[in-house]
């Protein structure tokens, strides 16, 4: 507790500054608005449904994509790592891939799909796909050779080999893929409803821009950090089965 209060005391200060200077006529810009109007403006949208509809909308979009793209990412990091053949064919086309910007592939998958959460969650999974396929990759070369043996020993299926071994051995590194990917998952998401596409979080930010409703606008950018900040929190507090034991020997 006493580490949280000395961890909020900057932010309180710069909140109670910020107020005072506002109120005394210091800040007059158009685009700057107070702490208070900020909190009023945020509890207005929660009170008649608009902001929690426009954060539906972007998580629903953030974390389909990500889903996907999780899991083409760990299927295809998983076989790069278990096959070092398959790495040397596939190596260089996902190298030309990656460097793609997901943002990029925006008018094809408009072109594509059309407005919606489909053409969103597409370009939210092509993101994602990438730092949990890296991930994987690297912390499934690094599992115990042993194990692998064990493996080879009983015959093992691919999937049995992954749900069983690889997946338990390797979870703790591809969580830190996880991690990046979601926060990429929200970042693109609100990117995309930006710039061509007409719901969430992101298309709300540009209505209270267009608008002049600065309070609303910083709202929605706070409410838009507490999101991706309890996301992370999830998956932190996920750790990788036996990681306990691992670490205790």
């Amino acid at each position: 507790m006493g580490r949280l209060l000395r961890g909020a005391l900057l932010p309180v200060l710069f909140l109670l500054l910020w107020e005072f200077a506002a109120k005394s006529g210091w800040l007059v810009y158009d685009s700057l608005s107070w702490p208070s109007a900020i909190l009023a403006a945020g509890l207005g949208a929660l009170r008649d449904g608009s902001l929690l509809l426009a954060t539906w909308q972007t998580c629903q979009a953030a974390l389909l994509g990500l889903f996907i793209g999780s899991a083409i990412g760990v299927l295809l990091g998983s076989i790069l790592g278990l096959w070092s053949f398959m790495a040397r064919m596939a190596g260089p086309t996902f190298d030309a891939l990656r460097a793609i910007p997901s943002i990029a592939l925006m008018p094809l998958f408009l072109l594509m799909m059309g407005w919606g959460l489909s053409m969103e969650a597409s370009v939210v999974a092509y993101a994602c796909t990438w730092p949990v396929l890296i991930a994987t990759w690297a912390a499934v070369r690094g599992v115990e050779p042993r194990l692998l043996e064990v493996a080879d020993v009983l015959e093992m299926q691919f999937s049995e080999r992954l749900r069983k071994i690889v997946l338990p051995a390797a979870f703790a590194r591809i969580n830190v893929g996880l991690r990046i990917a979601l926060g990429v998952a929200l970042v693109v998401a609100v990117t995309v409803e930006i710039a061509v596409n007409p719901r969430g979080l992101g298309y709300s930010l540009v209505l209270a821009q267009q608008s002049l409703k600065a309070d609303l606008m910083y709202a929605q950018l706070l409410w838009l950090a507490l999101i991706g900040y309890l996301l992370n929190a999830i998956l932190k507090t996920v750790e990788a089965p036996g990681g306990g034991a691992r670490r205790s020997a």
